[in-house]
């Protein structure tokens, strides 16, 4: 927390998240990460920020340098957020923004405005912004399929949960089609998890994965359909399947009136040309617990060697390092381009603090 020196009664949020992933570091720069977690679970695996996270954390660090540089003309207070497990905590655990929220980390002082950024493959020092739903809502899913273990040997004494497995993963690539065409879904399974040993029908086998809805209204409905499949598809091989649904994220979304706030700060830090209208994606960032509850701005960062298309997409640039997506091994970030992190997250702060930041209504 930086308290200001001069009189004021805003509160700006500065938020970071702070995780890793257990994704290999192919980025090529001389400090990649080399770590290897040996407690994360199915692992071991190699770990990296594969999603900008340490790029958010530092741009925060140095705003923070910024902002105390500069305290004596500062009216108001900002709060520093460096938000652990935005990838999601273990299903055993509380964690997130929202575990912020309830553990009372915005109860004194209260936010009047809360700003973050995340790092894209836009072309470096591009700002996107998005009004209205910037990612979409998300939740975990665990579904276990339970069969009866025996030998490998003889399937028939037992129940093989395996070909249950393969019609339910077989039948999520076709949910879509149970669904409106017009909003964007998707259903992953990013793990499948299973005890056993290569001449044993073991007893169960747990899929783990994510639904993603562009329309928070349609996650319902696409839960049960995700349910009906799994048991009906187990069923008919006389296994059972257990669905359950953990870690509900909201959509990150932007009003009108706080994109028509920022959008001045982000042209005077960027210039006017490098400020650009995105559409929203089937990513999740927890930080909407935040953006629901107070004022808030959300925007992209480009920081990789691309230029935009004619269709205001990203393309690589030609001699550059190319394009590479989030959760990739070879994601990199352009560093020079941190500055400009830094530079935003401390205008938006003085500017909000200062008045000329705020929305003319709460629409």
């Amino acid at each position: 927390m930086l308290r200001g020196g001069v009189p004021g009664e805003r509160v700006v949020a500065l938020r970071a998240d702070t995780d890793a992933l257990p994704v290999r570091d192919l980025c090529g720069a001389g400090f990649a990460s080399e770590v290897v977690d040996t407690e994360y679970p199915g692992g071991p695996f190699p770990v990296s920020h594969a999603c900008g996270h340490d790029c958010h954390t530092a741009a925060l660090l140095g705003a923070a340098t910024v902002l105390a540089g500069v305290r004596g003309r500062l009216p108001g207070t900002v709060l520093f957020v460096f938000q652990p497990a935005e990838e999601g905590p273990p299903v055993t655990e509380e964690g997130g923004a929202r575990a912020m929220v309830s553990a009372g980390a915005f109860d004194d002082p209260v936010p009047t405005m809360a700003f973050g950024l995340h790092v894209t493959p836009h072309p470096k020092g591009y700002v996107g912004y998005r009004i209205g739903n910037q990612y979409g809502a998300s939740v975990l899913v665990r579904i276990v399929v339970t069969g009866r273990q025996t030998h490998g040997s003889t399937p028939w004494e037992g129940v093989d949960p395996m070909p249950a497995v393969g019609a339910v993963l077989t039948g999520i690539g076709r949910l879509y089609r149970q669904v409106s065409a017009f909003d964007p879904v998707t259903v992953s399974i990013g793990h499948v998890e299973n005890v056993g040993r290569f001449n044993i029908v073991g007893q169960t086998v747990t899929l783990w994965g994510t639904v993603r809805c562009a329309v928070e209204s349609d996650m319902e409905r696409v839960r049960q359909r995700l349910t009906t499949l799994a048991e009906h598809s187990a069923a008919a091989y006389g296994a059972t399947a257990e669905v359950a649904y953990l870690q509900p994220v909201p959509p990150v979304r932007n009003t009108g009136p706080w994109v028509a706030a920022g959008l001045p700060t982000f042209r005077r830090v960027v210039g006017a040309e490098r400020v650009v209208e995105t559409s929203g994606t089937l990513g999740y960032d927890n930080v909407s617990e935040l953006v629901g509850r107070f004022g808030s701005l959300y925007v992209m960062l480009g920081v990789q060697d691309t230029v935009l298309d004619t269709a205001g997409r990203p393309v690589p640039e030609p001699g550059g390092r190319g394009l590479v997506t989030h959760h990739n091994p070879g994601f990199y970030a352009d560093d020079d381009t941190l500055v400009t992190a830094v530079r935003l997250h401390a205008h938006v702060a003085y500017d909000h603090l200062a008045g000329a930041l705020l929305p003319r209504d709460d629409g």
